[in-house]
């Protein structure tokens, strides 16, 4: 269970990151669409655990790869637009966010159950 603390602070993450990504994001991971799906924090909240999804890209976890490669940079990028609301700057850690890959799984065998009765209706 998150603190009302460590929510804020993800909020703060996450929308200070979607910010980064959208103007500088092609640096990152190329022509690829990468969306930020959610961001959590440790208790201490020296960690921020960003999720990432990516669309378009044959291999996710490359992509995320690629942007943990310039972490360093995202952060100083992230650190100048939250400087004045956290003193310090939390280490970022990228994942990749298969939730949608998932939920296509399940409906797709949903489809098929949902076939199958039909089939033995008739």
């Amino acid at each position: 269970m998150e603190t009302i603390k460590q929510q804020q602070v993800a909020s703060l993450i996450h929308e200070a990151l979607s910010d980064v990504f959208l103007k500088s994001g092609r640096d990152y991971y190329g022509n690829n669409f990468v969306t930020i799906s959610k961001v959590r924090m440790t208790p201490d909240l020296f960690v921020a655990r960003v999720y990432l999804s990516a669309y378009n890209a044959a291999n996710k976890q490359a992509v995320v790869d690629e942007i943990t490669a310039c972490k360093a940079q995202i952060r100083f990028a992230l650190g100048n637009k939250i400087k004045n609301a956290m003193r310090r700057m939390p280490d970022l850690e990228f994942y990749v966010d298969d939730t949608f890959e998932e939920m296509d799984k399940v409906n797709d065998i949903f489809r098929k159950i949902e076939n199958d009765q039909i089939d033995k209706l008739l």
